[in-house]
C-alpha cells in the first residue's frame, strides 16, 4: 500500500486543530505519513485511491458528529467509507474521510423483527444472528458488503423479486447532516429526507446506523447449475423464455466465466469455460425443485449445487469471491433478453470471447417494479433484466477492458432501457452526475436536487455518486467549499 507524504498536506489540516479534534474523539484519528493511514483509506475496489486531509475512524456517532462539525469548520468536504464496495470519487486533499469500520454493532429485536445496523455493519455478521430467531435481512449476494451502504443504494439481493429492494423495508435512519447535527429521519419524521436517503444514499448526510425490517426465512431452495461451454447457448436460449413464467418467488441471474485450474475451484470446473446459472426459491423445497426442473433437464450440468440450505448459506448461491482488487464496472437495464440479445451477450461474453470482461444478467420485476408502501428516491425498474459487467485493471492491458466496456454498451443498446442501478455503479467508470442521473426517473431525481439543495447547498457530501445542490454547476461540483462565509479563515 502505498505512502503519501505529510508534505503534501500540511497546508490544509495542521496538526494543532487536528490534535484537539483527536482529544475530543473515541476513534482513532489519521494523517498521511502516519501509521494506518493507508491501511485505513484503502478501498475494496483499489480502482479509486483515496488520499484525504485526514481520517477519523469513527467508533460511534458522536465521532461522527464531531468529525462533520470539524469538516464544516475547516471548509473541508466529507467522505464516507466503511468497506469500499461501492467507492467513487476518491476523497483528496480538500476531504476529511469517515471510517465507519469500528461502527459494526447490530441488534435484532425478534418480537418486531427488525434489526438495528450501525454503519460499519457487514451482512455476514447479521445473517447468523438473525438466523438464530428463524429470520433473515434481506441482504445482497455477498454477504461480506456493508449493509448500510447497500441498503441506502436499493439493495438488489436473492429475494428481491418476493420482497423488493432492501431500501423499501426500512423503518428509521440516524444521520448527521452537513450542518453538524444528528437527525432522525422516518416515514413521520424527516420524511423528505427518509426518503431522499433510501435511493440517494450518501449525498444528504453521514448515517450512522438504520432500523430495517426482518423476515420469516429460515431456509432457501437455493445454488447453482454450472453447465460447459458446449451447452450454454442451448440452455440461454431456454432460460430466457423459462424465467418469464417464473413465480415471484424464485429470483435468479447468471454469469459465464473461464474458471481457473486453482486450488479452492471445483474439479467439475476447474480449467473449463462454464455458466453459474444462480437460482434462490423462497418457499417450500419441493416447489422449487419443480419450478427448475426444466432447467435441469435442458442439458446436463457439470456441476449443480442447488438444494434446501439454511439462509445462513446463503453467500453460497453467487459465491462471490471476497477478493479486493482494481475493478471497472458497468451497469444498465435491458428491456428484455429476446433472442437477439442472447446472441449479442454470448458474443460478448461467452465462450471464445476475448475475456476481458465478464457479465452478469440479473432477473428483475417482481416486487421490484411494485411500488413500495412507503415511497423512496429508488427507481422501480419497467426493465426485466439488469446487466452487470465487470473487468480488472492492472493484470494486463487496461485499454482494452475500457474497449470491451464501450462495445458492451454499444452492442447492446438497442435493449438499454436507459436505466442504471446505483449500488453497480462502483469505481472510477460513471461517477459523473449525468451518469448518477440515470440511476433515478425524472421526477425524482429533480426531488433529489432540491432536497441537496436544502440539506447540503455547499456539496459537502461531494465524494460519492453525487448530485450537485442545483447552485453548483456539474463542472464546478467537486470545486466547492463547505457552505461557510467567504470571510472565515480555513484552520
Amino acid at each position: 500500500m502505498p505512502d503519501y507524504a505529510m508534505n503534501e498536506y500540511d497546508a490544509a489540516v495542521p496538526p494543532g486543530p487536528v490534535g484537539r479534534l483527536a482529544e475530543r474523539l473515541t476513534g482513532p484519528v489519521f494523517l498521511p505519513g502516519e501509521p494506518g493511514y493507508a491501511e485505513e483509506a484503502e478501498a475494496f475496489d483499489r480502482s479509486v485511491r483515496h488520499r484525504p486531509a485526514l481520517i477519523v475512524g469513527a467508533a460511534h456517532s458522536a465521532d461522527v458528529v464531531m468529525a462533520v462539525r470539524f469538516a464544516r469548520e475547516s471548509g473541508l468536504g466529507v467522505a464516507v467509507q466503511a468497506t469500499g464496495h461501492g467507492v467513487a470519487l476518491p476523497a483528496d486533499d480538500t476531504a476529511l474521510l469517515v471510517s465507519t469500520r469500528r461502527m459494526n454493532g447490530h441488534s435484532v429485536d425478534p418480537e418486531r423483527r427488525t434489526v438495528r445496523l450501525e454503519a460499519g455493519t457487514l451482512w455476514r455478521d447479521v445473517i447468523p444472528t438473525a438466523a438464530r430467531h428463524g429470520l433473515a435481512p434481506l441482504n445482497g449476494s455477498a454477504p461480506f458488503v456493508g449493509a448500510v451502504s447497500y441498503t441506502l443504494g436499493g439493495g438488489i439481493g436473492v429475494m428481491a423479486r418476493r420482497h423488493g429492494f432492501a431500501a423499501d423495508h426500512v423503518r428509521r435512519i440516524e444521520v448527521v447532516t452537513a450542518d453538524g447535527e444528528p437527525r432522525t429521519a422516518t416515514e413521520e419524521e424527516n420524511s423528505d429526507l427518509f426518503w431522499a436517503l433510501r435511493g440517494g444514499k450518501g449525498n444528504f448526510g453521514v448515517v450512522t446506523a438504520l432500523e430495517a425490517d426482518l423476515f420469516e426465512v429460515p431456509r432457501l431452495y437455493g445454488g447453482g447449475l454450472f453447465f460447459p461451454a458446449e451447452s450454454i447457448r442451448e440452455v440461454l436460449h431456454f432460460y430466457r423464455t423459462w424465467v418469464t413464467e417464473v413465480p415471484d418467488e424464485l429470483s435468479s441471474s447468471f454469469f459465464m466465466m473461464p474458471w481457473p485450474d486453482a486450488p479452492g475451484v471445483p474439479d467439475e470446473l476447474r480449467g473449463r469455460f462454464a455458466l453459474h446459472l444462480r437460482l434462490c426459491h423462497v418457499g417450500p423445497p419441493e416447489d422449487g425443485a419443480r419450478l427448475i426442473k426444466p432447467l435441469r433437464q435442458v442439458a446436463e450440468p457439470l456441476l449443480d449445487t442447488v438444494t434446501d440450505i439454511p439462509y445462513t448459506e446463503v453467500g453460497t448461491i453467487h459465491n462471490d469471491p471476497p477478493t479486493p482488487g482494481s475493478y471497472h464496472i458497468n451497469n444498465f437495464q435491458l428491456t428484455h433478453l429476446d433472442h437477439d440479445a442472447v446472441e449479442a451477450i454470448l458474443n460478448l461474453a461467452g465462450p471464445g470471447a476475448d475475456g476481458a470482461v465478464g457479465i452478469e444478467i440479473r432477473h428483475l420485476g417482481g416486487a421490484l417494479a411494485r411500488s413500495p408502501r412507503v415511497p423512496s428516491a429508488v427507481a422501480r425498474p419497467t426493465a426485466r433484466f439488469q446487466l452487470y459487467s465487470a473487468g480488472v485493471l492492472g493484470v494486463g492491458d487496461d485499454d482494452a477492458v475500457h474497449a470491451a466496456h464501450d462495445l458492451v454498451v454499444d452492442t447492446l443498446r438497442p435493449w438499454n432501457s436507459g436505466m442504471r442501478t446505483l449500488n453497480f455503479m462502483a469505481g472510477v467508470a460513471h461517477t459523473d452526475p449525468e451518469d448518477v442521473r440515470q440511476a433515478f426517473s425524472q421526477n425524482a431525481y429533480a426531488r433529489l436536487v432540491a432536497l441537496k439543495s436544502a440539506y447540503d447547498p455547499g456539496n459537502m457530501f461531494r465524494f460519492n455518486h453525487n448530485i450537485p445542490p442545483g447552485n453548483i454547476s456539474l463542472e464546478s461540483r467537486r470545486q466547492t467549499s463547505n457552505s461557510i462565509p467567504a470571510d472565515m479563515p480555513r484552520i
